[in-house]
């Protein structure tokens, strides 16, 4: 700031000196000289005040680097970004002045499923996504076709057991209904969860690839209730207990504080389940995509996510 208002003197001070000198060599011509000479040096002076009373606004006011783009005429490049409503789109908001300073106009697309922001990135819709984690793109890939890759891992969610029915795990009677994702990637790590809690007992070695058809013991016949992943909030009161991924526990209101259990962040799920920019393959160094990656993991963008989520969302950075 002091920088600028030095500048803004040393501007000031070179046109008033331009005043006299122009003056004082007037006194030798006509009075329409003098004076013509005059209003054109007091013009250079506001002129010259205005841009450095505007350089001095905008570095006092925090004027967002889109506005100041668009306010000396420079184009921003769109970069259309595919995202679940929470945290995804959140998070891609909170990087939008940053992608702006480099050069990108951020367009966020919200998708309430996890089918559509895939085959919206595989048609060109799409320059990215940002909603699901590896494990799922694999999946989906192989089921659908597709040809999408990760550019980068930004953050993990984890999962929890939240309260329907029945207020706590100790609780559960005998034949209590457990709602689980019914996609194989989240399936599989719900089961894990449920038996990190003593609930069931998976074959020995189990990993991220079980099913229900895994489970070798089930003291207490909890019947497992499968649910597309983004519905499971809302049938919740209709089990004993749910398993929810962590941008739909968000999106419905439910704090990781609140579980009756949640993931640990040494497990193999943790290590697994991080959340990425997914990617046209052949496109994970594109310029656009790279920006992006930057912005999203910015001291900024970090500190939102610590802030805003409360251990819901925790960064990968």
């Amino acid at each position: 700031m002091r920088k600028e208002s030095l500048r803004k003197l040393s501007v000031l001070s070179a046109a008033f000196l331009a005043v006299s000198v122009l003056t004082a060599c007037g006194g030798q011509n006509s009075g329409t000289s003098q004076t013509n000479a005059a209003t054109n040096a007091a013009d250079t002076t506001a002129a010259a005040a205005e841009t450095a009373a505007a350089a001095e606004t905008s570095a006092g006011t925090g004027t967002t680097a889109a506005e100041t783009a668009a306010a000396a005429g420079g184009e921003l490049t769109k970069l259309v970004v595919g995202a679940s409503p929470a945290p995804h789109a959140e998070i891609l908001n909170a990087a939008k002045d940053i992608l702006a300073e480099k050069g990108y106009e951020l367009q966020v697309m919200e998708y309430v499923d996890y089918i559509q922001p895939n085959l919206a990135l595989e048609s060109g819709d799409l320059d990215a996504n940002y909603f699901q984690h590896l494990p799922y793109l694999e999946s989906f890939n192989e089921e659908n076709g597709t040809d999408l890759v990760s550019a980068a891992a930004i953050h993990y969610e984890p999962f929890g057991i939240y309260a329907g029915k029945t207020a706590s795990l100790d609780a559960l009677a005998d034949g209590a209904v457990v709602a689980v994702p019914n996609d194989t990637s989240n399936e599989a790590r719900a089961l894990l969860l449920l038996e990190a809690q003593g609930l069931i007992k998976l074959k020995e070695g189990a990993d991220l690839t079980v099913t229900k058809n895994d489970i070798v013991e089930n003291p207490k016949n909890l019947e497992l209730y499968e649910v597309e992943a983004a519905q499971i909030p809302r049938v919740i009161e209709d089990v004993d207990i749910a398993v929810i991924n962590g941008n739909y526990a968000i999106e419905a209101g439910f704090k990781v504080a609140d579980a009756l259990a949640v993931e640990d962040s040494e497990s193999i799920a943790a290590a697994t389940y991080g959340n990425v920019i997914a990617v046209r393959n052949g496109e994970e160094n594109n310029p656009a995509v790279q920006a992006l990656i930057e912005a999203l993991k910015s001291d900024e963008v970090k500190k939102f996510m610590e802030d805003t989520y409360e251990g819901a969302v925790v960064p990968l950075f």
